[in-house]
This record gives C-alpha cells, structure tokens and sequence, in this order.
C-alpha cells in the first residue's frame, strides 16, 4: 500500500496523467475513512469528501449511494468521462469500482445483522476551491462587477460548447450550484454525467427533487431533447 499510495500520488501531481483506477484502501486514507470532518457536500447521486495527499494537495471523491448499479454501464460511463478535458469542465482524475464485506442489518428491525457484499463505487475530480457560483452572486452588497460577470458567463457558454460540440452531450441540470469556481474566479461546469449510471429511473427521482443532473447523448437517446423532456414528464428551469 505505501508503494502504491506513493504512486498514485505522484500521478496525481501530474497535469498530463489520464484519469486512472484507485483503490478503495488510497481513498480511505487520504479521506481520513470517508469521515464526516472530510465531507464538502452532497448531492443526488452520492456524498463529495475532501481527500488530501501527503503533499496538502486536495482531489475531490465523490462516493456514490449504494443502490444497484448497473456494472457495464458504470464502466461505459467512466470510458466516456475519460475522454472529457477543458478548463472549464471539473476535471475526471479516476474512479474505484471495488466491493468490500460488511454487516448490514436485516430490515425486519430485529437488530440482527447479516454479511453481504456492498458495491463502492467512487467518482474522483479536481478539487475546486473557491465554492459555487450560487455563494458569489446572492449576495448584492459584494456582487461581482460586470466585466467579471461577463468572463464567467464567457466561460460557461465555452463549457457548454464544448459538451455540445465535442461530446455531443446536454447538460439539463445547469445552475449556479453546478458551476464550481477557481481561485482566479474561472468557472468550471461540475456535477454532470451520472444519470446513466442510475438508471432512468433514479434520474427522473433526483432530477425532480433538483438534486442532480440529467443528460442525454444526441443521436443517442434522443435527438430531440426537448421531446425526450416532456415524455419523460420532467421539469426544466
């Protein structure tokens, strides 16, 4: 595990180095065992922790929900994350699709407990520091000037274009809560591509509850986004 752990975080000191596999023991300690001091948020689809390397550098690991995920579809999910880098989408370093044993209690409420294997899996991005956009302009008395509104408005549409254009992908879910910003203020689209993942199901349930995001890949599901819209009965903001 040192030798391992060294690696990996060598790798992840490297701006070059493709979105790679971690496992479930690194995430564990560099989130102090996914502990509540550690987590930055959640969200629809899993729980954000703060995972810190032995350098102070800070990723970000988002740990899914454990509900029953579809393994060729996570996998394909991941494949596709891979190939998405521009500075204004959060950038996808890895993931961890591992299964570990652990008592679960049995539902009957009987405080019995049974051994089963749990499916982990893991999401991890850049960390992005200075919050969302949401926490910079609810506020009039410090609001941001114009021209600086402009550059992030400027920068979201580049994000957009670039899902749109090159990976053919629509983000329906866009709001200040998705949109992380940088120390220098540059937007970066975040919370994007795990409706699939889910299911359609799931998707419909957190995309109503305004928990998560939804997409759909044109030509794919649909080519008609908003049709796909109204006959999945989903709202849009």
């Amino acid at each position: 595990m040192q030798r391992t752990r060294d690696d990996l975080e060598k790798k992840l000191h490297d701006s070059n180095t493709t979105p790679m596999f971690f496992p479930l023991e690194f995430l564990k300690a560099i989130t102090c065992d996914f502990s509540t001091e550690s987590v930055l948020g959640e969200g629809g689809f899993g729980v954000v922790y703060k995972g810190v390397l032995r350098s102070g550098k800070v990723i970000a690991v988002k740990k899914l929900f454990e509900i029953r995920l579809k393994e060729d579809t996570f996998q394909n999910e991941v494949r596709y994350l891979m190939g998405i880098k521009h500075q204004k989408i959060v950038q996808f370093l890895g993931y961890c699709a591992e299964s570990s044993w652990e008592a679960i209690e049995q539902p009957s409420g009987s405080g019995k407990f049974i051994f089963g294997e749990l499916p982990k899996r893991l999401l991890c991005f850049e960390y992005v520091c200075n919050k969302s956009l949401d926490n910079h302009i609810s506020d009039e008395s410090s609001g941001l000037e114009w021209n600086m509104r402009y550059e992030i408005i400027k920068g979201i549409c580049n994000g957009l274009h670039f899902l749109h254009e090159e990976c053919h992908m629509v983000h329906l879910d866009l709001k200040p809560e998705n949109i992380l910003m940088d120390s220098t203020m540059i937007p970066k689209i975040a919370d994007f591509g795990l409706s699939r993942i889910f299911g359609e199901q799931q998707t419909r349930i957190v995309t109503d509850n305004r928990a998560g995001t939804w997409f759909l890949k044109i030509g794919g599901i649909d080519s008609h986004p908003h049709q796909s819209i109204q006959r999945k009965n989903m709202r849009t903001k």
